[in-house]
């Protein structure tokens, strides 16, 4: 591996958002990356037809009732992945590299993604979902940092999975890949993990919350606050119920609500942490981190912070501070329409954001990782599934619809 990959950012690429922009390959034209793009969008169009056509097609059989509860990232991601492997054959990949977006498209997704969620729910909902949230991704996110601190994963790939497993899967590791300048290779690592771990999740938490005899609230607080992705909580709270699924709706959207506060807290620590660390490792001291080496009133610690702050962060809190503000102000008959029109862009957007994840991914970036990440993600897993039942009966033991 290059020093330039050791670092986390490859050499010819600039750093922004959620790691770094492949510089094209030498003799890429704009008719490349046109190319590039028709490939891009053209299986984004099939994700769409195959996440309508394959519940139709098989309806009624064995194989529909799994296909009914596929989302669209996994259609998106496979497809991506398989494309990949064409274009890497035909060794075009990287001529058509200036096309595959994912950080442009992640960003419009999560901010419109802003627009579909009303922050008065999370005072409506002040008592047990938050308290919930707060708790779980506390101890579920400070067990997955030490977990990956002992087994020496590097400390971007520590916030991507901390944040993917205690917060909201993939969008959550996207706040945190551009908080702390992860390597595209660690988010995508990041986002198959959270996939592969989600889809059993839709059947296996309701089928247990069943077999265990739990309540509606307390099946679907469970769900809601144990399953990384919305569209898999979504899905495996319609497959619990009715009751389950509104309740797993409003914590996850709980969760989501505070993915802004822990991508600043991310951003402080590695702009006053680990960043100074690295600069002084760099320069040959050989000193480690020094506590007040930088001050939160410094200016050049400021301008440092604000370079580094996610900017799409802000645009998805002002659109669900304007959600929230409509919502209160229109009637149903005229919001609900636009809000339909951001949830398809938002839609369209994550879409072709997974499939160029997928057309990006480097296969080197899991043999670099090893098995490690695969150890961490179960673990945590683990001890989310036992704190989530645990909190989820102590808080929504009494609730009654």
């Amino acid at each position: 591996m290059s020093a330039a990959g050791r670092t986390g950012t490859v050499q010819g690429d600039a750093p922004d958002g959620t790691g770094t922009s492949p510089a094209p390959a030498a003799g890429a034209t704009a008719g490349w990356t046109l190319a590039g793009l028709v490939i891009v969008v053209g299986l984004g169009w099939l994700v769409s037809l195959l996440t309508d056509l394959v519940p139709e097609l098989t309806a009624g059989t064995a194989v529909g009732q799994v296909a009914e509860s596929i989302e669209y990232p996994v259609y998106a991601i496979v497809l991506g992945f398989a494309g990949n492997a064409v274009l890497s054959l035909t060794g075009v990949r990287r001529r058509m590299a200036a096309a595959f977006r994912t950080e442009l498209f992640i960003k419009v997704g999560l901010v419109l993604l802003g627009a579909t969620i009303n922050f008065a729910i999370v005072v409506r909902a002040a008592g047990p979902a938050v308290l919930q949230a707060i708790l779980l991704i506390t101890v579920v996110f400070a067990f997955t940092w030490w977990f990956a601190g002992l087994l020496g994963l590097d400390d971007r790939l520590r916030a991507l999975l901390a944040s993917a497993l205690s917060i909201c899967g993939v969008s959550a590791a996207v706040a945190a890949a551009g908080a702390v300048e992860a390597k595209k290779e660690q988010l995508a690592y990041t986002a198959t993990l959270v996939i592969v771990f989600a889809v059993p999740s839709i059947f296996l938490l309701p089928w247990l919350a069943g077999l265990m005899g739990l309540p509606p609230a307390v099946t679907g607080a469970w769900i809601g606050g144990n399953i990384d992705t919305t569209a898999a909580v979504t899905a495996a709270g319609a497959v619990a119920g009715e009751q389950p699924l509104q309740i797993a709706s409003i914590v996850k959207v709980t969760q989501n609500a505070l993915l802004g506060i822990v991508a600043v807290l991310l951003t402080l620590y590695f702009a006053f942490r680990v960043a100074p660390a690295a600069g002084q490792e760099n320069a040959g001291t050989g000193a480690g981190p020094v506590a007040g080496t930088r001050r939160l009133g410094d200016r050049r610690s400021l301008a440092m912070l604000w370079e580094r702050f996610p900017k799409f962060v802000l645009g998805f809190l002002l659109a669900s501070v304007v959600a929230t503000v409509l919502a209160e102000s229109l009637p149903a008959d005229v919001l609900e329409p636009r809000l339909d029109a951001a949830k398809e862009l938002q839609t369209w957007a994550l879409t072709l954001a997974f499939v160029s994840i997928g057309l990006e991914f480097n296969a080197s970036s899991i043999r670099e990782s090893g098995w490690k990440p695969i150890v961490v993600f179960a673990a945590a897993t683990l001890v989310n599934l036992v704190v989530g039942l645990g909190l989820a009966l102590l808080l929504f033991r009494g609730f009654t619809f």
